[in-house]
């Protein structure tokens, strides 16, 4: 093979990739104005509903708009020989390997967050403010970019030049030492996470005593779960929409509700929705997941390490010198069909778990409020509740609504 082939075949992947998105999203368009299922009528009254339809058309534009731009972006950047430029750039300022990457991907990063800012900006101050989602102010959308790009650079920068020094002392063998690296590094954010990373974006205070937490505390001793960490975050900060999750294991478990959680729904249906978590749990639906990570990060490294010395990697940019920062970045275009397919499967997994989280709320608390609260967070959310089957099929970590009430009311 050519350079000029795997360029090629580099420009195809991306457009053929952007095309099959922007089909899924036309066809899920399609549906927006289809009559709501039956059992879903209660989700909406007429103006809700006409607001969603809204809301949903003038995403859906958005996201074209916005998704076109940094496809042409990336195509303009690898036809006008940009990756050779930008390495010349950090050629320039530096000869060492590790350095030489840490800045090249440091511009990258750094301009491709400039030029997409107004879109984000756009999408917070004008979409989302004007269906009354948005609460974050300008000195928090910036403050949230100074500190993400902050986070990056120095935690995703750290692993870069590990790997990139793996490389220099293990050649081809480099992707177990980068393996066990990245793997002890998403253990150890699995489990400190919400201690190390939230509190840099939100505050976190534990839930007051009180009827709410009395009767979650009474629920977890019914499971045999035992929860010491139950926590409220500032979500509101940033938006009206709601959500909780859990994180971490052994002593460092924790539920954590957003603060706008518990003001949308009743006591019953934020247990409900707590059952549902704790179900995640018992099922040991995160340790698989995490291993599941672990084991395809394991696979990408180690296909990467076939491939990323080859010179055609980085003759297919436009770059005479290969080197393993050009490598990797034309690894992770060729890799993305891979990529699509693993993430197919993890979708569909993640479904299924939706499923046994969801009945293990109902089997061990009530289903009839589970679904009342998806339902409420649904209509807070302005939801689309009738997705395209391709497009729940390729997007969605979670069963659509709908699907979700069926299984749940299956054996009421």
């Amino acid at each position: 093979m050519t350079p000029e082939s795997l360029y090629y075949i580099i420009i195809a992947i991306i457009i053929i990739d952007f095309v099959i998105d922007k089909i899924l999203d036309a066809l899920n368009a399609k549906h927006f104005d289809d009559p709501i299922p039956e059992e879903l009528e209660d989700v909406y009254d007429t103006e809700e509903y006409e607001k969603s339809q809204n809301y949903k058309k003038e995403r859906f534009k958005f996201g074209l708009l916005s998704s076109t731009f940094s496809v042409l972006l990336t195509l303009g950047f690898i036809i006008f020989d940009g990756f050779a430029w930008v390495d010349q750039i950090a050629r320039s300022i530096s000869d060492n390997s590790i350095l030489i990457a840490l800045i090249f991907f440091g511009i990258i990063m750094l301009g491709s967050d400039i030029l997409m800012t107004p879109f984000s900006w756009y999408s917070t101050f004008v979409i989302e403010e004007k269906y009354g989602f948005n609460k974050t102010t300008k000195k928090t959308f910036f403050l949230d970019k100074l500190k993400g790009l902050a986070m990056t650079a120095v935690i995703g920068g750290g692993i870069l030049a590990l790997i990139v020094w793996f490389y220099q002392f293990a050649g081809e063998d480099f992707w177990w030492y980068a393996w066990i690296l990245i793997a002890v590094f998403s253990v150890f954010m699995n489990m400190f996470y919400a201690k190390l990373i939230v509190p840099l974006f939100n505050k976190q205070s534990p839930l007051e005593d009180g009827s709410l937490r009395t009767k979650i505390e009474e629920y977890a001793r019914s499971v045999g779960f035992q929860l010491d960490n139950i926590f409220v975050i500032d979500g509101s900060k940033r938006s009206t929409k709601a959500n909780a999750y859990f994180s971490g294991f052994g002593s460092e478990k924790r539920i954590t509700l957003y603060d706008t959680l518990i003001n949308d729904l009743e006591e019953e249906e934020i247990v409900a929705v707590l059952a549902h978590e704790v179900g995640h749990y018992k099922k040991n639906h995160i340790i698989i997941n995490l291993v599941a990570s672990i084991l395809t990060t394991g696979f990408t490294l180690w296909l990467l390490s076939l491939f990323v010395g080859n010179p055609l990697l980085s003759e297919a940019l436009g770059v005479d010198q290969p080197s393993f920062h050009i490598g990797l970045v034309a690894f992770g275009i060729l890799y993305s069909p891979i990529s699509e397919i693993t993430g197919l499967i993890m979708n569909y997994i993640s479904r299924r778990f939706e499923y046994q989280a969801d009945n293990y709320a109902k089997k061990t608390y009530r289903g009839d409020s589970l679904i009342s609260s998806l339902k409420k967070l649904s209509k807070n959310t302005l939801s689309n509740l009738t997705p395209h089957k391709a497009y729940i099929f390729v997007h969605f970590s979670h069963p659509s609504l709908l699907q979700r009430y069926r299984n749940l009311k299956a054996g009421f």
